[in-house]
């Protein structure tokens, strides 16, 4: 099984900021999030993350005993000039634009598409022609990445187009799993999120 956490909370999460390649901190809340998921774990085999260290702390968090493989494929999008800056700064024209074409560059930054595409190269590697990768029984191989290749690997489960993306809501410090069957990649789980302690 393949398990795909979103990064706990970070400080422009918080801010309402779209941040993309900026390396922003975990907030406290971000931190905790990140370790209520490591429960809803099963056994891991591989542990892989974004290079970002918003993601690189969610994992050391998870608590595994695992060091993370860093693969730039699960980098979240790059969104140009965009970055760093609030959401209400994109103007409606603009947003809608981005959400009727794949290969538009928000920002002058990464499209979709792009990410979908460099998404899809590290599931087919992870996954192998016929799933394999996704059938180790001795545990999952856990990704800890961000919204947008997150949503990209959903799509590709799906078998649907990137941008499914704009249809799909994804929380942070959330979890999402896919598997394989007999025709093809399963989506299990969609942004399950950890059941907060009682009190």
């Amino acid at each position: 099984m393949l398990v795909l956490l979103r990064h706990g909370q970070s400080s422009a999460n918080a801010a309402g900021l779209l941040t993309g390649r900026g390396d922003v901190p975990l907030t406290e809340t971000g931190r905790r999030q990140a370790a209520a998921l490591a429960p809803l774990l099963g056994p891991v085999t591989r542990l892989i993350s974004s290079p970002l260290a918003r993601a690189r702390d969610t994992a050391e968090l998870l608590g595994l005993g695992i060091a993370p493989e860093i693969d730039e494929r699960w980098v979240e999008i790059d969104y140009g000039r965009l970055e760093g800056r609030p959401l209400g700064e994109l103007g409606e024209a603009e947003w809608r634009r981005w959400r009727a074409d794949l290969s538009f560059r928000a920002g002058g930054g990464e499209t979709l598409a792009e990410v979908g595409v460099r998404v899809r190269a590290a599931l087919e590697e992870l996954f192998g022609e016929d799933g394999a990768g996704a059938r180790d029984s001795a545990g999952d191989v856990v990704v800890v990445s961000h919204v947008s290749p997150i949503k990209a690997a959903v799509a590709w489960a799906l078998g649907a187009s990137d941008d499914l993306a704009w249809r799909l809501q994804l929380s942070t410090g959330s979890l999402t799993r896919i598997g394989w069957g007999a025709a093809g990649p399963v989506l299990h789980t969609y942004n399950a999120l950890p059941v907060p302690p009682a009190g």
